[in-house]
């Protein structure tokens, strides 16, 4: 039976065509599971060991920024994360303080050591933002804004892509495409949950992980998880994040807040309920460099075994 034509559908068959440069297809140099790896301020995504990104959601004020930025250090974090330009659902939330916000973010970087991403929003402000990130970052809304795509690609800052509540691997792929068509390679994928309708009811959004191999096998960029707006519940994050890195992901992208730790402490004006303590976040890079290290033992030995006198 004939395959039904639909306008503007697309399928993984088709990705050969709609995303050339960043399709396994045709990259005999990425074949067998090979990715890229892409380095940001000596960080490594792809590299073999996930990297994890913390921070809180918002830059509120220089105290919060730089107590989070040491503690996340502190913890073990390789990234620090914080929004200095916020996308809300109502225009009367908190909005994020803006340049202010990207020089406290750049002061915070520079005094831990931590590589700094930050969302930009506006291509008006892809120049602004490359000035003081060391990787930019385009949100789920914006998964979709293809000027802004192709500006964040001119600007040859890596990119952090988020993929879009709603969007499938293809359209994900080909907002990446969009990036790469400007000759910049340095992009790393991210998973931070779709929207279902079941998922609504106790959670904020379904973490997709079946999408992460299915990435892998499509696409030789990197691809980390964020277990705090997929799941939007702090008790939910840890194990969340310990699921992703355990069906493959890269790394993870994690919202910290010492709200609840620290006497004196305001709440978060930002995703408050999603963001995990310090300790929380200390324990999940126990988990993944403990993890690591089995991985390698386990490799070492099976070398030894194999080279051993009764090979």
């Amino acid at each position: 039976m004939m395959r039904r034509k639909i306008a503007g559908q697309v399928s993984l068959e088709d990705l050969a065509r709609i995303c050339p440069i960043i399709s396994r297809r045709g990259h005999p140099e990425f074949e067998e599971c090979r990715q890229l790896e892409v380095e940001v301020a000596g960080v490594r995504f792809g590299a073999g060991v996930p990297v994890v990104i913390a921070g809180p959601c918002a830059v509120e004020s220089e105290q919060q920024t730089m107590d989070l930025a040491r503690s996340v250090r502190a913890a073990g974090a390789d990234m620090l994360r914080g929004g200095a330009y916020k996308p809300r659902t109502s225009p009367h939330d908190f909005q994020g303080l803006g340049l202010d916000g990207l020089k406290i973010l750049r002061a915070a970087s520079d005094e831990t050591g931590l590589p700094l991403v930050t969302e930009v929003m506006d291509v008006r402000l892809v120049g602004l933002v490359a000035e003081y990130a060391d990787m930019l970052q385009i949100g789920s809304r914006n998964m979709q804004n293809y000027p802004l795509l192709v500006e964040a690609g001119r600007s040859g800052k890596p990119v952090l892509l988020k993929r879009g509540m709603a969007a499938s691997l293809c359209e994900w792929l080909g907002a990446a495409e969009y990036i790469a068509n400007e000759g910049n390679l340095k992009i790393v994928l991210c998973e931070r949950g779709i929207k279902t309708h079941a998922a609504s009811e106790y959670s904020r959004y379904l973490l997709d992980l079946n999408v992460i191999q299915a990435a892998h096998e499509e696409t030789f960029l990197p691809i980390i998880v964020d277990p705090s707006h997929a799941t939007g519940v702090a008790a939910a994050v840890e194990s969340a994040g310990r699921a992703a890195i355990e069906f493959g992901s890269d790394g993870l992208i994690i919202e910290v807040s010492n709200y609840g730790v620290e006497a004196g402490v305001p709440r978060p004006l930002c995703d408050a309920d999603q963001a995990i303590s310090p300790a929380t976040l200390r324990r999940i890079v126990a988990f993944i460099r403990n993890r690591e290290g089995t991985s390698e033992a386990a490799a070492a030995a099976t070398i030894a075994g194999v080279s051993g006198p009764n090979r």
